[in-house]
């Protein structure tokens, strides 16, 4: 589509040069207003081309590309993978397993993945330019579509509908691993949290239990069962928080869990008025959790 419009853009920039070079020369027919010439034009390159241009773009794009990048026969796929958006966080399972994270999708390389993807509350759109078209979430109407990557490498991905206040970042990555990485990857998500191994990361547990944190998020292998928020299970697996806003480390994880509304404005997340022995266990806890 882009070196049609190009093509289509460099004619009709000609034209309009060339008009402008030749209206003041007098005695050239194709400026008469009455010249069959004019007529002809007008109805070659204002109708004829246009009209055969899009509907051959039309044809090609229901006919050809349309087919190649719709939603998968199930037979045809090795996994699926469930993308779940909310207000602004993309919520990622793997059914048949416990695995569950948040705007890392993790897939396996020259694997064809049938993606199901659905909402929580409002329409979101999801987009991974260089793996496939975008497909909306509409609620109560999941939709589906094909991802296959044909080497590894990491995919940036994004909302592509205005969903609220956050949209902007609202991002994802597709992360095509290799495949025995990827088995790996997977292994490990399936396994519920870490024990706490020091006795910060102990009064830590104890903080998230106590406070807002497990109201909202979900923490397997503890009482932790929250909905609102993403999985906190294997955190330190993902190499962003807040959907790709910021680093995950510890200086931004800190600034997060202290002020989320002045990273992420508008974001259902709480500050907590915390003692900074509990703010410094707390943290401890949750850079544990790999």
């Amino acid at each position: 589509m882009f070196v049609v419009a190009s093509v289509v853009f460099v004619g009709t920039v000609f034209l309009l040069l060339a008009s402008w070079v030749l209206r003041h020369r007098e005695g050239i027919p194709l400026l008469g207003k009455s010249s069959t010439l004019t007529t002809g034009l007008v109805i070659v390159f204002g109708i004829a081309i246009p009209l055969t241009v899009l509907v051959a773009v039309f044809v090609i794009g229901n006919l050809v590309v349309q087919r190649k990048t719709d939603a998968p026969h199930l037979a045809t796929t090795a996994m699926t993978v469930e993308v779940i958006g909310h207000q602004w966080f993309w919520e990622v399972r793997y059914p048949g397993t416990t695995a569950v994270t948040a705007n890392e999708i993790h897939i396996p390389a020259r694997t064809r993945v049938n993606l199901v993807a659905r909402t929580a509350d409002v329409i979101h759109s999801f987009w991974a330019p260089q793996l496939n078209r975008k497909i909306d979430l509409v609620p109560e109407h999941p939709n589906r579509i094909l991802l296959y990557a044909d080497r590894p490498g990491r995919y940036r991905g994004q909302c592509a509908e205005f969903c609220g206040v956050q949209h902007a970042h609202m991002g994802t990555y597709v992360f095509a691993d290799p495949p025995d990485r990827f088995r790996a990857w997977l292994e490990r998500m399936r396994q519920r949290a870490p024990r706490p191994a020091t006795a910060a990361e102990r009064r830590g547990r104890e903080v998230f239990l106590a406070n807002q944190c497990a109201s909202c998020h979900t923490i397997r292998g503890t009482p932790a069962r929250g909905k609102v928020g993403p999985d906190l299970t294997h955190l330190q697996l993902r190499s962003t928080l807040a959907a790709l806003k910021i680093p995950n480390d510890s200086e931004h994880l800190a600034r997060w869990i202290d002020n989320p509304q002045s990273i992420k404005p508008g974001n259902k997340m709480p500050a907590l008025d915390l003692s900074a022995e509990d703010f410094e266990a707390l943290l401890a806890y949750l850079e544990s959790l790999r």
